[in-house]
């Protein structure tokens, strides 16, 4: 088992290994992410910016806020059906995870905030919708 040695550097906030630093109780339930410190670019999990390649990332807290841009219904591998979705966040990257409610309920520009930072079983991010669905009435 590896220990920080008092004396051993530890990388700076921001760094691209920062990603699996201890998460501080403040920011436990809060997705995390990277921006490009040259061109600004934000982005979820990645060691370098996918647009100018730059190394130079700073690690920043999502408010929790996006828009489902793709919804799937998912039946491999599972008791029951579930969706997997991918989010476009309020700061601009794209991230998976899961919508609660039911499956066929979830569309396309429909608003979400995270519920919970991630799920038990497959580690990714729960959501919840923000408006409910009404369109049986439009």
């Amino acid at each position: 088992m590896y220990h920080h040695s008092a004396i051993a550097p530890h990388p700076a906030a921001g760094s691209a290994a920062g990603v699996l630093d201890p998460v501080p109780a403040d920011v436990r339930d809060a997705i995390l992410f990277q921006r490009c410190t040259w061109c600004g670019t934000a982005m979820y999990h990645r060691l370098l910016c996918p647009v100018c390649q730059g190394s130079d990332l700073r690690t920043e807290r999502s408010e929790g806020v996006g828009t489902v841009r793709h919804s799937t219904i998912v039946h491999r591998n599972t008791p029951a059906a579930r969706n997997v979705s991918l989010i476009e966040m309020a700061e601009g990257f794209v991230v998976r995870g899961r919508v609660m409610g039911p499956p066929i309920g979830i569309h396309s520009g429909d608003r979400v905030r995270l519920s919970t930072a991630k799920d038990p079983v497959r580690g990714e991010p729960v959501f919840q919708l923000v408006d409910e669905p009404y369109r049986a009435w439009t």
